[in-house]
């Protein structure tokens, strides 16, 4: 099994770095799991105050589930993954069945910042875009799938988003072993990383 780790800002073209490389391997060797799946489940918390939460740092995911079910893939094992809810800010009573399969993706803006999850990796990406350019991407999907105003995503943004990039995911771009500039856009890194790839599977 080969487990790659792929990291970003929020908005930087981590899914659409995700999908290709599913789209370049044969259907069915790649399994994603993405860290929003494993946020912290805070349910005796009142609605109002889970919503000013800070969901950017690494205090608000539960590793150590992460790390127990990555580690069960590699063992052959199946897992349950819990599902997040993005609009009440509380884990879902649904999980998803997870298989062990060829290639394995842990995806999401914090997976370089913790240790034990970094090291059970056999590639780490980091996926870079400019600020304005993935505070664009936020905006669109927060306002269409999260329920949020432009006001709100832009406040979240001043007050959340950008300190919690400039102190914990830009800095974990140390871990990476490829750099994809430009995000989703850079279809050569792109090229490179699939190619790389299908060369550790063979």
């Amino acid at each position: 099994m080969l487990v790659i780790g792929i990291a970003g800002g929020t908005g930087s073209g981590k899914t659409t770095v995700v999908r290709k490389i599913i789209e370049s391997l044969p259907a069915g060797e790649v399994t994603v799991i993405p860290q929003d799946c494993y946020y912290n489940d805070n349910p005796h918390i009142p609605l109002e105050v889970r919503l000013k939460m800070n969901y950017d740092e690494p205090a608000s995911i539960e590793w150590s589930l992460l790390t127990r079910h990555l580690d069960q893939l590699r063992r052959g094992e199946t897992v349950e993954m819990p599902t997040y809810d993005f609009i009440t800010c509380s884990r879902l009573k649904e999980t998803i069945t997870l298989h062990p399969t060829e290639v394995v993706v842990v995806e999401g803006i914090l997976v370089l910042t913790d240790k034990s999850l970094r090291e059970m990796m056999d590639v780490r990406v980091f996926v870079d875009a400019d600020a304005d350019e993935r505070l664009i991407r936020v905006i669109e999907r927060d306002c269409i799938e999260r329920n949020r105003t432009p006001q709100m995503v832009i406040d979240r943004y001043r007050e959340t988003l950008k300190p919690m990039h400039e102190l914990y995911i830009e800095p974990s771009k140390r871990y990476a072993d490829l750099i994809v500039p430009q995000g989703g856009n850079n279809t050569v890194a792109i090229r490179l990383l699939t190619d790389y790839i299908r060369s550790l599977l063979k």
